[in-house]
C-alpha cells in the first residue's frame, strides 16, 4: 500500500447538516416503512425494529427532520398541532394523504416527544401529551400498537416527574392500566405498573405501593427490561417496609434480568447500591470483589464500601464519618433512610467482636470501644443485643460488667440447614427462570433454503431478534 493511499483512508469523511438530515430521515423512513409491514404480517417483532431503529436517531431529531415526517406522513388535523409543537410551519406543498395507519400516527408523536424532551422544553411536551396524545391513544384497540403505547406512557410519566407533578397523572395510568388489562395488552400493563410503582415511591407513598402491589397481578411474556425494573421496585419498597430477604431476592432477579448493556448502567447501579443496603440489613456483610464489578466505576460504589467497612469493623465512629461524609449522595440515591438503619447494625457488630474476644468486660470499656455516651446506654444496648440473640452473655448489674457463656457448636444448630435450603431455592429459581427464557431456533426442516425468499426470511428472523435484544436496553 502507498503513502497516498494510506493517508486517503485515514480521512475521515465530514458530512454537511443537510447530508445529516438527509441520512436521518432515509432512516426514519425505512424505520417506518416496517410499521406497514407489521400492520400486513401481525408479526409484532417488526415493530420491536422499529423502534430500535428510530431510537439510533434520537440525538439527530431536529425541527427539519421532524417538519418533513409530519408533512409527508400525516393529515392536516394532525399536523397543525404537531407542528406548533416544534415551532416549525407546514410545507407549502398540497398532498394528497389517505387514510393515516394509527401505528405510523403514533410513532411520529412519540418522536416529538423526545425531541421537546431532549431540549427540555416541558411545559409544551406536557401539554401535548395532556391534550392530544392521551386522548388520541384512547381512539385505537389494536395489538400492533401495544409496544409503542407503552413507549408514550412511559415518556408522559417521564415528563411529569420532571415537572415534579407526580399526584396528577396517576389517575390517567391507573385508568390506562384497566384498560391495556381489558385488552391483554401484557406489554403495557406491565410498563404502566412499573410507572406507577416508580410514581408511588418518589413521593414515598410506600404504604400505597404496597396495596397496589396485593391487588394487581404482573403479566407475563413482556420485556425483560420492564420485568427487571419491576422487580427493582419491590425490592425498593420491601426494604423500606423491613422484608428484607424478599427484597434481597427480589433486588438480585432485577440485577440478573436487567440488560447487561451500556444504556443498562444507571440501573445497573441503583440496583448494585440497593442491594448492598440490604444485605447489610439482613446481616450479611457483601464480599470486596463486590465493588470490583467490571462496567461499574469503582468510586461510584465508594460511599457504600466506606458503610460496608464500617458494618464489617462495628466501628461506629467510621459509620458516622462516612455518613457526614456522602450523605448528600445517599439523599441523590434515596437511600438516606436505608443507611441510617445500618446504625444498629453497626452497634451489634461491635458488640459481637467484643463477646467473641473478652470473657468478661466492663461496661465503661464498652463505651470507649463503641463511642457511646454512658454506661446506662452500653447497657442497654448489650440487653437488647442478648434480648435479640447477637451475642450469648449476661450482665452482671452490680458490678457493672459482661460476661460471655461458653459458645456452643455451630453445627449443631439449624443454621447451616436454613442456609442450605436458601442457596437451592435460589439456584431453582435460577434454573427455572433460564429455561423459560430459551430461544429456539427454527426447525431446519422448515427453512427453505433453496429460494431468495427462505434467505431474505432467514435474515429478517436474525434481524428481528437482535431488535428484540437491542430495545431492552435502550428502555433504560
Amino acid at each position: 500500500m502507498t503513502k497516498e493511499t494510506s493517508e486517503q483512508i485515514e480521512v475521515d469523511v465530514v458530512l454537511t447538516p443537510e447530508q445529516i438530515n438527509e441520512q436521518t430521515i432515509n432512516k426514519a423512513d425505512s424505520a417506518l416503512h416496517l410499521i406497514v409491514k407489521t400492520v400486513e404480517t401481525f408479526d409484532q417483532r417488526y415493530i420491536f425494529k422499529t423502534l430500535r431503529d428510530l431510537v439510533s436517531i434520537r440525538k439527530k431529531l431536529n425541527v427539519h427532520v421532524l417538519s418533513h415526517l409530519i408533512n409527508f406522513y400525516l393529515n392536516d388535523t394532525t399536523k397543525q398541532y404537531l407542528l406548533q409543537a416544534i415551532n416549525a410551519s407546514p410545507s407549502t406543498e398540497q398532498q394528497e394523504r389517505g387514510e393515516v395507519l394509527p401505528e405510523i400516527n403514533l410513532t411520529i408523536h412519540w418522536l416529538v416527544q423526545l425531541y421537546l424532551l431532549d431540549q427540555a422544553q416541558l411545559q409544551q411536551l406536557d401539554m401535548l401529551n395532556t391534550q392530544f396524545i392521551i386522548p388520541a391513544m384512547k381512539q385505537y384497540n389494536r395489538r400492533s400498537l401495544d409496544l409503542i403505547n407503552a413507549k408514550i406512557w412511559f415518556y408522559i410519566s417521564r415528563t411529569k416527574e420532571l415537572l415534579n407533578d407526580l399526584v396528577s397523572i396517576r389517575a390517567e395510568l391507573l385508568l390506562a392500566l384497566r384498560t391495556s388489562t381489558i385488552k391483554h395488552d401484557n406489554e403495557t400493563s406491565g410498563s404502566l405498573i412499573t410507572l406507577i410503582l416508580r410514581n408511588y415511591i418518589l413521593s414515598h407513598d410506600y404504604s400505597q405501593a404496597s396495596n397496589f402491589i396485593e391487588k394487581i397481578e404482573f403479566p407475563k411474556n413482556v420485556s425483560t427490561s420492564i420485568e427487571s425494573r419491576y422487580f427493582y421496585y419491590l425490592a425498593k419498597i420491601n426494604s423500606v417496609q423491613l422484608n428484607y430477604s424478599d427484597a434481597y431476592e427480589f433486588v438480585i432477579t432485577a440485577i440478573r434480568k436487567a440488560p447487561q448493556t451500556q444504556n443498562a448502567q444507571g440501573f445497573l447501579q441503583s440496583a448494585f447500591k440497593l442491594s448492598v443496603l440490604i444485605e447489610l440489613l439482613t446481616g450479611d456483610v457483601p464480599e470486596l470483589s463486590y465493588f470490583n464489578k467490571s462496567g461499574v466505576p469503582q468510586q461510584v460504589l465508594k460511599p457504600y464500601q466506606d458503610i460496608t467497612q464500617a458494618v464489617k469493623l462495628g466501628d461506629l465512629k467510621l459509620f458516622n464519618d462516612s455518613l457526614a461524609k456522602y450523605r448528600e449522595v445517599y439523599i441523590a440515591d434515596d437511600n438516606l433512610s436505608l443507611v441510617e438503619r445500618l446504625k444498629s447494625n453497626v452497634i451489634k457488630t461491635g458488640i459481637r467482636i467484643i463477646s467473641l474476644s473478652y470473657t468478661k468486660i466492663h461496661l465503661k470499656d464498652i463505651c470507649i470501644k463503641l463511642h457511646l455516651d454512658n454506661e446506662s446506654s452500653a447497657e442497654y444496648i448489650v440487653s437488647k443485643a442478648i434480648r435479640d440473640g447477637v451475642i450469648d452473655a449476661k450482665i452482671n448489674h452490680q458490678l457493672g460488667y459482661i460476661e460471655s457463656n461458653e459458645l456452643n457448636n455451630l453445627y449443631s444448630t439449624k443454621l447451616p440447614q436454613e442456609q442450605f435450603n436458601q442457596r437451592i431455592n435460589f439456584v431453582n429459581s435460577l434454573h427455572n427462570d433460564s429455561v423459560m427464557a430459551m430461544r429456539y431456533p427454527p426447525s431446519q426442516n422448515r427453512r427453505d433454503v433453496n429460494t431468495k425468499a427462505g434467505n431474505e426470511d432467514e435474515l429478517d428472523e436474525e434481524e428481528l431478534m437482535n431488535a428484540l435484544e437491542d430495545l431492552d436496553s435502550d428502555f433504560f
